[in-house]
């Protein structure tokens, strides 16, 4: 008999979340925004903007569009092969945990190189060091992440679970991503003793083994096989991956999913340019706004876990679309209005921003986990790591096109003054537009996915695999 699955375990195991999210938060706020932009006295925009090439290098790409491009190429090989390898698994620690064990430490360790090592004195050497590492970011990520999202559908047993941790890690994520834009702050205080590049770099480092120890948590806490009785599967990985795709409700969930990650991922990479370039919002206060969106999300949390068994869940994603949409295009129209020294675009951005990520923090996970539950009770093969993995490889995929446009869109132009680049705060509006129209597409593409199919299909499966035990363990009576 296996261990119960407690609400304490499923706590426990969003730790993790928290730990790989606040890498992905570095990356995502920090990558661009320190790397490229408008150098500003008393911030950390741009600061390591010589490092590395600033001008187009391909039919106006820029050095990022091209390094993320080349790295979603690099993912759409390596999710599907770390998703068999853990799925066809079977060591001792079960499926996934030994993959988190393992990459633990070297993801939050290239993590902090990304922005410790590009610092040659020749550009293109530089251009090569990171593109190496993000590399690694990328495969890194996918190795910790697959197994532990893969885990998300064998620890959510029940709908009441599934739902349950989709809320937790959701939690969690926030958190991390809300950390990650404390580094401003956290570099102001190290600054005095180790100067302003160097200040970045501790902070960064400093947040680095934190999201290492988080993601080591669960690994080392939960003992997977006390809780899953998990098989290894027999597929090979391609075929594993056609399968997953040929299933219509998993494409349907899908064509959404993209949209969803590449109109957020604008948002989130744009972020901080958004608050100090159309708001005019100081750095330093920016942390202050991220602490008012993630309060207002975790406040709706409660309500968000308890409406998606009465609404459905498909309702309320569709909600969650239409309320991004508002938000990105109030962000386009944003200026640096003000009462007093209140910013009125930022606090009514953060406010409202706070409703989506509540909704589509939570809900999507227990989605895949719906669909991946149905499949593994109609072909009696739990895939749940492929079913994950292509999802993380959707993912990839919006966050890729999305800092293809976003650095595109945004790259620096000759200024008027002087020898020195600068970015239009009409290219930062262009890139809320694009979000905005991104955001109301998803919302029209997820009517197409059948919810209440999936749910019905699941409970009469069910019914019929307990009625067949039911009957076999009758027959065993009888034959004794």
């Amino acid at each position: 008999m296996k261990k119960p699955i407690t609400n304490k375990l499923l706590w426990i195991f969003a730790v993790g979340q928290f730990g790989w999210s606040l890498l992905s938060g570095i990356i995502a706020t920090w990558l661009v925004n320190l790397y490229t932009g408008n150098l500003k006295e008393g911030s950390t925009n741009a600061i390591f903007k010589g490092f590395l090439t600033q001008n187009p290098l391909l039919l106006g790409i820029t050095l990022f569009g091209i390094i993320t491009a080349v790295g979603r190429i690099f993912d759409a090989v390596t999710d599907p092969l770390i998703a068999s390898w853990s799925d066809r698994s079977n060591y001792k620690g079960g499926r996934r945990i030994p993959f988190m064990k393992a990459i633990a430490i070297p993801f939050a360790l290239v993590t902090a190189l990304v922005f410790v090592l590009p610092v040659t004195k020749s550009i293109v050497a530089n251009d090569v060091i990171i593109f190496v590492l993000l590399m690694l970011f990328y495969l890194f990520m996918t190795i910790y992440c697959t197994p532990y999202n893969a885990l998300i559908a064998e620890l959510g047993d029940t709908q009441e679970h599934r739902i349950n941790v989709s809320t937790y890690i959701s939690f969690t994520y926030i958190a991390g991503f809300s950390v990650a834009t404390f580094m401003p702050n956290l570099a102001g205080l190290l600054e005095g003793a180790v100067g302003k590049e160097n200040s970045v770099r501790f902070a960064i480092g400093i947040m680095c083994a934190l999201a290492a120890v988080a993601m080591l948590i669960p690994a080392f806490l939960i003992k997977e096989r006390d809780y899953i009785d998990s098989k290894p599967v027999k597929t090979p990985a391609f075929k594993s991956l056609i399968a997953t795709f040929k299933d219509a409700q998993f494409r349907r969930f899908v064509y959404s999913d993209v949209i969803y990650f590449f109109a957020v991922t604008l948002f989130q990479t744009g972020l901080a340019d958004f608050e100090t370039n159309l708001m005019g919002i100081s750095t330093d206060k920016t942390f202050l706004l991220t602490v008012l969106m993630t309060v207002v999300s975790l406040s709706l949390y409660p309500v968000v876990n308890r409406l998606a068994p009465k609404l459905g869940k498909k309702n309320i994603i569709i909600t969650g679309f239409f309320a991004y949409s508002a938000v990105f295009l109030i962000t386009a129209l944003s200026s640096a209005a003000k009462v007093g020294s209140v910013h009125i675009f930022g606090i009514i951005v953060a406010v409202l921003a706070g409703i989506p990520m509540a909704i589509l923090g939570i809900l999507p996970q227990a989605c895949v986990a719906d669909v991946s539950e149905l499949n593994t009770l109609s072909t009696g093969e739990d895939r749940s790591g492929m079913f994950f993995a292509a999802r993380t490889f959707a993912m990839k995929l919006g966050q890729a096109l999305s800092m293809l446009i976003y650095t595109s869109v945004t790259a620096s132009k000759l200024g008027n003054e002087a020898e020195e680049t600068v970015v239009a705060a009409s290219q930062y509006r262009t890139v809320a537009f694009i979000a905005t129209g991104a955001c109301l597409i998803g919302a029209l593409l997820f009517f197409l996915y059948k919810e209440k199919f999936i749910m019905k299909r699941i409970g009469e499966l069910k019914d019929q695999n307990t009625a067949e035990e039911a009957g076999a363990q009758v027959a065993a009576a009888g034959e004794a």
